[in-house]
């Protein structure tokens, strides 16, 4: 469900059918997602929520951008024989064909949207499979190849896991996890552009308008300066709109100035080396935040 999945995944070569069709998941991909699902739910409980909801929450989550991820794969099957660090994927290598990803990948929706509606809700279920609608129609088959903006627009697929852990809870879409969704928003494009900088040559290559294969690293650095000082900035507007306490808000400022700080540092130093550091630190960030928001509610009850 997010278009951090073109990017990441294993670089082993799946040898068996099982391992090419676990491939098609990105499995790294799905567990960023999950990172944010379950603090979301305690969120919306106030408290640990009933932990059946949580595993069928997250195995309806887990399918959805699974099969997301395996018709990400299909459509790119093309562009991906092309760069050096997708050549390992199934249906590159042949292990796998595109009929059968297909088949696994609608399935895979299917069942996702069941188990949602079936012990989750219907809200819950239609929210996953318009994450996965928005991410290869939108994201995958239109702007990935068109525009510059592809991983901005696109990165709103990424963001909707926190409203189906949200709907999931509560059957409902309030103030709280829509800010969420703005959080994951804007963080997406200085978590992916920072990978991207490193993999531009893989991108003019396959002719993809990723903006640092088609900018200078300036310009892209410059954006993710500005993403992530609006990113820091609606992490704090998260603090009094969800009643949070000093745990989250505490975390919230370091953290975000440790971001800032670091997207900042790769504009004095531009190497692909830093931006790798960025890349790293964006999910350890997005991990401690989450987890800091988990706290704040288990230990204290937010405010």
């Amino acid at each position: 469900m997010t278009p951090g999945g073109v990017a990441h995944g294993s670089r082993r070569t799946p040898t068996s059918k099982l391992g090419g069709y676990i491939a098609l998941t990105k499995p790294r991909i799905i567990e960023l997602l999950l990172i944010t699902t379950v603090p979301t739910m305690v969120l919306a409980e106030g408290g640990w929520p009933r932990t059946t909801l949580v595993l069928i929450t997250l195995l309806g989550g887990t399918l959805a951008a699974g099969g997301a991820n395996a018709i990400n794969m299909v459509v790119d099957r093309d562009i991906d024989k092309l760069m050096p660090r997708t050549q390992n994927r199934p249906l590159v290598t042949g292990l796998l064909q595109p009929r059968q990803a297909l088949v696994f990948a609608i399935a895979l929706e299917v069942v996702a949207f069941g188990v949602l509606w079936a012990w989750a809700n219907l809200l819950s279920a239609v929210l996953a499979l318009s994450a996965t609608l928005f991410y290869v129609f939108v994201y995958t088959l239109w702007l990935k190849r068109t525009s510059t903006q592809n991983i901005v627009i696109g990165g709103a697929a990424g963001a909707v896991p926190v409203l189906v852990g949200w709907s999931a809870v509560q059957n409902n879409v309030t103030w709280t996890p829509v800010v969420l969704f703005v959080v994951m928003f804007l963080w997406t494009p200085p978590h992916f552009w920072a990978l991207a900088i490193r993999y531009a040559d893989d991108y003019r290559a396959a002719n993809v308008p990723m903006l640092p294969a088609v900018a200078t690293l300036e310009v892209t650095v410059r954006k993710m300066v500005l993403y992530t000082a609006l990113m820091v900035a609606s992490t704090l507007v998260l603090w009094p709109v969800a009643e949070l306490g000093l745990i989250y808000g505490i975390s919230a400022v370091v953290l975000g100035a440790l971001f800032l700080w670091g997207t900042i540092d790769l504009g004095r130093n531009p190497t692909p080396q830093r931006s790798m550091r960025v890349f790293g630190f964006s999910i350890t960030y997005v991990t401690l935040l989450f987890a800091a928001m988990t706290l704040d509610v288990l230990l204290t009850g937010g405010a």
